[in-house]
């Protein structure tokens, strides 16, 4: 039967005409063989980034549909119809190459923002060791870090505590950041604790970056924990040790984040502060600050 089809064929063409189509179809089907090849080595390329352990990569190449034959129209060849397949699988793999590109680049990302958040935390493991502050005597004194405070008034403010509240002197050196640290410091000393609250947070907006600041937010901390806002104190105390690891009072800020959390009733993350403040700070503790930490490592139950 298929001696007789090429027979009939010949006879409509005549042999000229024949022999000129083999040479194209042969052509067509070298062409098609480079591509197939050309493609096996890319997808194994693939295959070899996106499935390091050797999985295999099953593409799913749909075949594309037959088309409807017309009557008197001849039907497509194989070599055509291979050639659309193996440009469908063209299509795939650039696709497939594409993602792998935008995966790498955000595994990239990740791993650089990893790096960067990991150095900046063996940073701050390994600050700076600080000695003990000098406080000029004409400076206000606060009290040791064993003491404490009774609760102020958190009510409205009543006529009688706002003549209370203007009877506490408001200092007048010159020194514009000291004035203000040392009014936040009288204000909370005469268990003033908000308007204490507010004046010391308003002097460290201000003087963010004076000396002064170590001070005034240590001692903001210091007014939320007397003040019953253990979770306050515990930002207010944090930040300080974080924005001035040099500062005046950045061990005391972390020996009182200890006693803050300790109040919010996790002290595990105590035990942590504490570790941290005895690795940057433990050569230069005071007595009294040095008391304070070993009362919260007992009540905090932390190990040796």
């Amino acid at each position: 039967m298929r001696n007789a089809f090429f027979a009939t064929t010949a006879l409509a063409l005549g042999a000229p005409a024949l022999l000129a189509l083999a040479p194209a179809a042969a052509a067509e089907k070298v062409s098609v063989d480079i591509r197939v090849d050309r493609l096996e080595k890319e997808m194994r390329a693939v295959q070899r980034k996106v499935f390091p352990a050797g999985t295999p990569l099953e593409a799913e190449i749909t075949r594309p549909a037959t088309p409807a034959v017309t009557p008197g129209t001849p039907a497509s060849t194989p070599v055509a119809d291979l050639t659309a397949r193996v440009g469908a699988l063209e299509s795939q793999l650039a696709s497939i190459t594409g993602q792998v590109e935008e995966n790498s680049f955000k595994l990239k990302q990740l791993e650089e923002a990893f790096n960067k958040y990991k150095a900046e935390a063996e940073s701050r493991a390994a600050g700076p060791v600080i000695a003990p502050p000098a406080v000029k005597p004409t400076a206000p004194t606060e009290p040791g870090p064993g003491a404490t405070r009774p609760a102020g008034t958190n009510g409205g403010a009543s006529e009688a505590r706002k003549l209370a509240v203007a009877g506490v002197e408001r200092p007048a050196t010159g020194n514009e950041a000291e004035d203000a640290y040392s009014y936040g410091f009288r204000l909370w000393d005469a268990k003033f604790y908000p308007e204490a609250q507010a004046q010391l947070k308003a002097t460290v907006d201000k003087f963010g970056t004076a000396p002064v600041a170590s001070r005034a937010q240590n001692l903001l901390g210091r007014a939320y924990l007397d003040d019953g806002k253990p979770a306050l104190a515990s930002v207010a105390f944090y930040e300080n040790y974080q924005k001035r690891p040099r500062g005046d009072r950045a061990a005391d800020s972390l020996a009182w984040l200890g006693e803050a959390l300790i109040q919010l009733k996790k002290p595990a993350d105590a035990c942590k502060v504490y570790a941290e403040l005895e690795q940057v700070y433990g050569a230069n503790l005071s007595g009294s600050l040095r008391g304070l930490v070993n009362a919260g490592r007992a009540k905090a139950k932390c190990s040796a």
